[in-house]
Order: structure tokens, then sequence, then C-alpha cells
């Protein structure tokens, strides 16, 4: 008999389903960890996934953030979306170097999975999470909304879909963000535990 998760259940706003009648996505086993030291912490006791798996997806999901974390005109705008607080420039994010006058959310945990009904498993993809002006968290595709930073659950693996680029684009304005109904703006709501 397997022993339940104590971790927080995910509670997740899901965009619409791409699901068709008689289709199914295909799921995948996620967790969400607030930092990388939660996940190999949670990798010595049988979790999800190895300690080396946590590495490489947590540098996956911080170049992802580099490359496509949502980029604002102001530090206002940015926290209007993410909360107080969650916000800086993106000079200070990206070692590449990036303008100080463009503000993205930080980095506040990540997502990684394992595709079920694979023989052994085998790493999905990983998300960054980002906070929401709702107190919750988001991944980098905003395509789903969690209750927490920390938590397990299956869930379709269009949560893991590689989101457009914003490096290089222009940043959102209040208007832009606004039209967009927000970062991590959803339509369906669902609640998984584990």
């Amino acid at each position: 008999m397997r022993t339940r998760s104590r971790t927080v259940a995910l509670t997740i706003l899901g965009a619409a389903a791409f699901t068709v009648a008689g289709c199914r996505d295909e799921q995948v086993e996620a967790q969400a960890f607030p930092d990388l030291a939660s996940c190999q912490a949670a990798a010595t006791s049988g979790g999800l996934v190895t300690a080396d798996q946590c590495s490489q997806a947590f540098a996956e999901a911080e170049a992802l953030h580099v490359e496509a974390a949502p980029r604002y005109d102001s530090l206002a705008v940015c926290e209007e979306q993410h909360g107080a607080g969650n916000c800086g420039s993106e000079d200070q994010q990206v070692s590449q170097g990036g303008s100080g006058s463009i503000f993205m959310p930080l980095l506040a945990g990540y997502l990684i999975g394992s595709m079920l009904g694979r023989a052994g498993g085998g790493m999905a993809a990983s998300q960054p999470m980002y906070r929401n002006a709702q107190g919750g968290f988001t991944n980098a595709a905003r395509t789903t909304n969690f209750g927490s930073n920390a938590g397990r659950a299956a869930m379709s693996s269009q949560n893991f879909a590689r989101p457009a680029a914003t490096a290089g684009q222009a940043p959102m304005s209040r208007a832009t963000a606004a039209s967009r109904g927000g970062f991590g703006g959803s339509s369906a709501a669902r609640s998984v535990g584990g």
C-alpha cells in the first residue's frame, strides 16, 4: 500500500481543457518545489525524481525563465500581476545582460514531471513558477495557476508546453497586461491532491 504524501495539494485553475470526446491528454506525474534543496531532499526519501534530475530540471527551469518570463515596462505593472516584492529588473535576473528598464517576476519555484505509463518513467519537462497577484503560483506558459509551489499531482502534459519567448520582445504595459486578462488568467478550475 502506498503512503500518501503529506505535501500540500496543488489547487489548479487550468485553462480550457484540450480534450476531445474519446481523446485523452497524456498524463504527467508532476511535483512542484520552491527550490532545488526541497527537490533534492524529496529525492532522498523516494520522491518523483532523483537528485541529478532535480539539478537538471532546475537548470532547465532557470533557462526557460530567462527566455520566456513575462516582461513588463515598469516595476509597478509587474507587481500588479505578481504581487509586491515578487519582481526585479531584467538586468538583475539575466546573466548575459538585460535592461534595467524591463521588469520580470522572480523565480518562485519550479514544476517537474515524469511521464506516466512509460517504462521507467522519463522526464517530461520543467517549468519555472511565478507568484500571481492572487497569492498563488503559475507556470511560465500561463496555462495553470497553483495554490502552492510545493505538492504532487497527475496533470495534463499541456501544463509543460513551452511558452513563447519574451526575451527581446517589447515588454507588456499596463494596457497590454489588462487586455490579456493579466498574467496567469484562467477560465476553469479543478483541484487535485497527492
